[in-house]
């Protein structure tokens, strides 16, 4: 890799300054590189993707796996990646920072940190333990050199609380706390995104668009979003694939194999 990490971070925050970029979602080494050589300027991980590689579910990954991932991510491409770090893999503001802290020596341009407890009885921390954490990853920022970008989530609506004023009212005290760009995932219609865009500004939105969407990514920046990312869509499309071949298997035909990419144009893009 010829850039530094310094200068990948560097990058990483220019991008958020103006304009809107995409933000694609690898869930292994091959995929980043894939994206990296279709022109791409950042990337961030799938904490979905990557559990489903391992055979797992979503936010069962133990951290250390993690962090080996991160790792192998931020080694394998020379454009910044962002960590999709769940819940910090911590309930208390201490924890959060020491996970941080592992999490920036793994070189990664940005992370962030979810509001979400993992309780399917009460899926959210409270707002003030919410923003105790939020401080704390910010701290932890910071003491390394304060370059890597802070993203702070608020999962009301991956939650089942699709409560936009809940929402809203929980980005702008994690700005507040410290958090470079704010997220809602789950928000998909104009007006809740104009009013995510208008509660915290100046201060960058990503935008989920994990499905198929009407939207194009010129509408979508005309809202004022900064950054838009595919969470484990590309994760997802990629099981399709193999899925509809796996099945045709089963049932001992051949035909699941149409539309795979030639091996010839694998061991092109992953030879160079």
């Amino acid at each position: 890799m010829s850039r530094s990490i310094a200068e990948k971070r560097a990058a990483f925050r220019a991008l958020h300054e103006q304009g809107c970029f995409m933000l694609p979602n690898p869930w292994d080494t091959g995929s980043a590189r894939y994206l990296e050589g279709l022109g791409f300027k950042a990337l961030a991980t799938t904490s979905s993707g990557f559990a489903w590689s391992l055979g797992q579910a979503d936010n069962t990954v133990a951290r250390d796996l993690i962090l080996a991932h991160l790792r192998d991510m931020v080694a394998s491409t020379d454009l910044p990646v962002n960590a999709d770090f769940e819940n910090g893999y911590a309930s208390d503001a201490n924890g959060v920072a020491e996970s941080v802290r592992l999490a920036v020596a793994t070189g990664v341009a940005g992370l962030s940190i979810e509001d979400s407890t993992g309780n399917a009885d009460e899926p959210l921390f409270s707002i003030d333990v919410a923003v105790e954490r939020m401080h704390a990853a910010r701290k932890a920022i910071d003491a390394t050199g304060g370059d890597t970008l802070l993203v702070g989530r608020a999962e009301n609506f991956f939650a089942g609380r699709p409560d936009l004023e809940d929402t809203i009212a929980r980005l702008k005290a994690y700005s507040d706390a410290g958090a470079d760009c704010l997220y809602a995932p789950g928000i998909t219609t104009r007006e809740q995104i104009a009013a995510v865009v208008a509660a915290v500004a100046p201060k960058p939105v990503n935008l989920l668009v994990g499905s198929v969407s009407d939207f194009t990514i010129q509408e979508i920046a005309a809202l004022g979003v900064r950054r838009v990312s595919v969470g484990g869509g590309l994760a997802r499309a990629a099981w399709g694939g193999f899925m509809r071949a796996a099945e045709s298997l089963a049932k001992g035909r051949f035909d699941g194999f149409e539309g795979a990419a030639p091996g010839k144009t694998l061991n092109a893009q992953f030879g160079g």
